[in-house]
């Protein structure tokens, strides 16, 4: 009810067959409280409560106090409950008891707090133990509220009341928690309240009605404990909706054997199978079943204890499930064999059940293909792409957590170096190798090709390993910071453990855990028919292209079988890192002059020519934007400081070596190439421009292998694409030699091929002046990897030793890197479209950065009218979901149409 004071009405009751709110009031109920409500609205067993809404959480975080207002309106809501229970809260005989739980918009099982059996004190205790005839349920009952409310109220640890608890089992010499007597209870209640009197200076507080005050708060304060802020981050939930608090009646599983407390699911949320699926206890309250303190029982087994109770509950939770139109995840009570339900809620779920589960549910006729598409989150069909790890019946021992950088599972003997990586698998074909490094380079491409895993122990979500092993399909950890990789001596440390080469370890790209030992893996199946079926439901609702970042033809074919309509970025550098090119291009590097580097540039031509002619075939029809080179060239010579080892040692050991003036002459060039700040530096156009002779041999490579296939009735479709541009006259001074060759080519072989030049917007510059730079590019394609760093001002490969306190501090709620930053780099996106078609109304947009192959940025790309987008091979079923669901979030006019959160 509303008060005099204020319009907004904080708290809403249910109970007695009615309810003052519904299931669609999630926004302000939660979806626990909208869950109770319209449970009890459709006639079901429920125990009666009240709901403060979310507001009420709002109005908290903000001024650190409930209002009276609230506080008013619950004390109301309170007598109300009381009248219809025929109790009272802490009545000394026969008292009302209620649970006090947390319930967000959004499903959070788990991330904030509870409180059960509130209400009990020294005095209302033995009228419990009185009234229910059961003098020890009454005790356990007291000892749990103490216990729980010092944790979540008053922040005295679990380990401290556990500790009290376990010592009383000790001195009794039983195991069970059921096997402690009403007097062993008693003297556990006692030990309980000292250490609250020990922690908080006051006894434990016996006024009921203050009892329910300060749980209310604690249940608020919850919302940003550690582990929910980190959930919201983890799910894209908004930190600012906050939760309500539902204030329940009691009813108790712990009465003795005709009762007992369970979860479970309408389906299977593991495989999605349409089964009943969940588990129970007898004599037990909710906590228990999932604490892991007793092994719950199959929920089946409810059937032979209690079959009317079974059937009763089958048949309520089918009808929740048919009129929600989803699978549901629900709590129950028995209490002396009667039924009571205290939660349902749409159920969380795996990737391959959830498209199961929506195949099913339309078929059953519960929901359209609209719905089926917006049912599945498009990261979850990442478990259809990679293996996983086989873990049942295993005893797992994680060394470490780092970021889960590239999905998957990978086992194998841990080497230290790109080149022993190589020699182990030459040796033996059949060979399982983890590439363990401080960070990769370039140069441990060969490396990182013939190992099943990747671990690091720096870098982010788009460093060089998780970059390409995304783009390669393997499994890739990275960052994970405790671990200390010692190349040199061959070993990694980790928590006082050392690893030496050879070593088995086995990464989980889902989680970001390394796990010691070898474990056995589950392969992909890529042609699962369920999942071909889901995604013929959803392709004609896509309006946006959906390209990959390939390099080489195995890479481009992949992604052509997961749907992929062309490459969105072909990176032509990481084909001179290969053994027969790398020393032409450090022949080019080293060349002081043009004649010396075209002589050198000369050799890499039919190499660059076969790559581009075996990425049209492969991809024959689709559109290939070929990107010219981007690193700067010192990143293709050996390190600054190998080469001072090296000479140092060969002036001690061979001083009149040839290869000592050679290496001396190398380290100069090195030297005369080194920059303070290579990204900022001497790549991309500022490459082609100081040296035109290198943009000129890749426009010739491309055209004469475009030609070449042409030939043989392939159909190629260069996109030639200038990197790290901010002007038009930088733009036009590429573009010019890119033009000419192409016509010189096109002359010489007397064949022509339609192509495009086009440039990669990453600099915040090139998005201000897009409309100039348009006036020569026919297309912008997003790198928004560098755009997100030089806006932000971040360095990609070392924010992640600040993102973790930019996180606990809420300044970032997303590592940007990983998600698109709408509000900021996301606008210099939306300016440069608009810019740039103002110029030319047909200009082609595309987005090549990691963002791709994340859903939310997805979204985004297709709400600022891009044309496609463009994300590594392994990702490209994830986007083409992501892009169906945005154009059909248009169609209906809801981002959240029919979706499961």
């Amino acid at each position: 009810m509303a008060t005099p004071e204020t319009s907004v009405k904080y708290v809403y009751s249910f109970g007695g067959g009615k309810a003052e709110g519904n299931g669609k009031m999630k926004d302000v109920l939660g979806g626990k409280g909208a869950g109770l409500a319209e449970m009890t609205n459709v006639g079901l067993p429920v125990p009666p409560g009240f709901t403060i809404q979310t507001e009420a959480c709002r109005e908290y975080m903000k001024g650190g106090k409930t209002s009276t207002a609230v506080q008013k309106e619950m004390l109301a809501a309170l007598k109300q409950l009381e009248e219809l229970r025929g109790k009272k809260l802490g009545a000394p005989s026969d008292p009302l008891l209620v649970s006090v739980r947390s319930g967000a918009k959004f499903s959070m099982p788990g991330m904030m707090d509870t409180i059960l059996n509130l209400g009990l004190n020294d005095q209302s205790v033995k009228g419990l133990a009185e009234r229910s005839h059961n003098e020890r349920f009454a005790y356990d009952s007291y000892r749990r509220l103490i216990q729980m409310f010092g944790n979540v109220v008053l922040d005295i640890e679990k380990s401290e009341f556990e500790e009290v608890f376990d010592g009383k089992k000790h001195q009794r010499k039983v195991k069970l928690d059921t096997d402690l007597t009403a007097k062993d209870l008693q003297e556990v209640i006692e030990g309980y309240k000292k250490l609250v009197k020990k922690h908080t200076k006051r006894d434990f507080p016996q006024d009921a009605v203050e009892q329910l005050s300060m749980a209310r708060d604690a249940v608020f304060r919850s919302w940003n404990n550690d582990r929910a802020k980190h959930y919201r981050r983890m799910n894209n939930i908004d930190d600012a909706i906050g939760t309500a608090v539902n204030v329940q009646s009691m009813v108790f599983g712990n009465l003795g054997d005709t009762s007992g407390t369970g979860v479970g699911f309408t389906r299977n949320p593991a495989t999605g199978a349409k089964e009943f699926y969940g588990e129970f206890l007898m004599n037990a309250q909710g906590e228990d079943v999932v604490s892991g303190i007793r092994t719950p029982v199959p929920i089946i087994g409810l059937q032979e204890i209690m079959p009317h109770v079974y059937e009763q509950l089958r048949a309520i939770t089918t009808k929740m499930e048919n009129h929600y139109r989803d699978m549901q995840d629900f709590e129950f009570t028995i209490e002396d064999g009667q039924l009571f339900m205290l939660q349902t809620r749409n159920g969380k779920r795996t990737g391959r059940a959830a498209v199961r589960v929506a195949i099913q549910m339309v078929e059953e006729g519960l929901i359209s293909k609209e719905d089926a598409v917006m049912r599945v989150e498009a990261i979850q069909l990442n478990d259809f792409l990679v293996p996983s790890l086989e873990e049942k019946g295993v005893k797992i021992e994680v060394l470490s957590k780092g970021l889960p950088a590239s999905p998957g599972a990978a086992v194998g003997q841990i080497v230290f170096s790109a080149d022993e990586a190589v020699a182990k698998v030459q040796k033996d074909k059949a060979a399982q190798v983890i590439l363990v490094r401080g960070e990769t380079t370039p140069e441990d491409i060969h490396g990182m090709e013939v190992a099943a895993g990747i671990l690091t122990s720096r870098g982010g979500m788009t460093s060089h390993a998780a970059v390409v092993t995304r783009g390669m399909g393997k499994c890739c950890v990275a960052g994970a910071g405790e671990i200390e990789v010692d190349e040199k001596k061959r070993e990694m440390r980790v928590k006082g453990k050392v690893l030496k080469a050879g070593d088995w370890i086995s990464l989980d790209g889902i989680s970001g855990r390394v796990i010691n030992g070898k474990l056995n893996t589950n392969p992909a199946r890529t042609d699962d028919p369920e999942l071909m079926k889901f995604m013929s439901w959803a392709e004609p609702f896509r309006k946006m292209g959906v390209r990959a970042n390939a390099d080489i033809p195995r890479d481009a074919k992949q992604a052509a079988a997961f749907g992929a309509e062309g490459i969105g970025l072909c990176r032509t550098e990481h084909m001179f890192f290969a053994e027969d090119r790398i020393g032409h291009m450090r022949e080019m590097i080293l060349a002081d002059n043009e004649k010396d580097r075209r002589a050198a540039l000369k050799k890499l031509l039919p190499m660059q020519r076969s790559d581009f002619a075996g990425l049209f075939t492969a991809l024959d029809g689709y559109p290939i934007t070929i990107r010219t080179i981007d690193p700067p060239l010192h990143e293709f010579l050996p390190k600054r400081e190998d080469l001072m080892v090296q000479i140092a040692q060969l002036e001690i050991t061979k001083p009149k070596s040839p290869k000592l003036k050679e290496l001396r002459h190398l380290l100069s060039r090195v030297e005369q190439l080194h920059e303070q700040n290579p990204m900022l530096g001497h790549r991309g156009c500022r490459l082609g421009i100081t040296y035109p002779e290198i943009t000129e041999m890749q426009a010739r490579a491309i055209f004469e292998a475009a030609v070449q296939v042409t030939k043989k009735g392939i159909k190629a479709k260069p996109e030639v694409m200038i990197p790290l541009t901010t002007s038009l006259k930088e733009m036009k001074n590429q573009a010019d030699i890119v033009r000419r060759v192409a016509a010189e080519v096109f002359e010489e072989k007397g064949v022509k091929v339609e192509y495009m030049v086009g440039t990669m917007i990453e600099l915040p510059r090139a998005a201000v002046v897009a409309d100039e730079i348009a006036k020569e590019a026919e297309f912008f394609s997003f790198g928004t990897n560098d755009l997100t760093q030089t806006t932000f001002g971040f360095s990609r490969d070392d924010v992640g030793k600040i993102l973790p306190t930019y996180f606990e501090l809420g300044i970032l709620k997303q590592d940007p890197f990983a998600q698109l930053d709408q509000e900021g780099v996301g606008q210099l996106v939306k300016m440069a479209c608009e810019k740039g078609r103002s110029t030319r109304p047909k200009l082609k947009l595309g987005i090549c950065g990691e963002h791709g192959g994340d859903p939310s940025s997805v979204e985004f790309c297709a709400r600022v009218g891009l044309n496609y987008v463009s994300c590594s091979p392994f990702r490209v079923l994830i986007a083409r979901l992501a892009a169906a669901q945005a154009g059909l979030a248009e169609k209906t006019g809801s981002a959240e149409a029919g979706r499961s959160k």
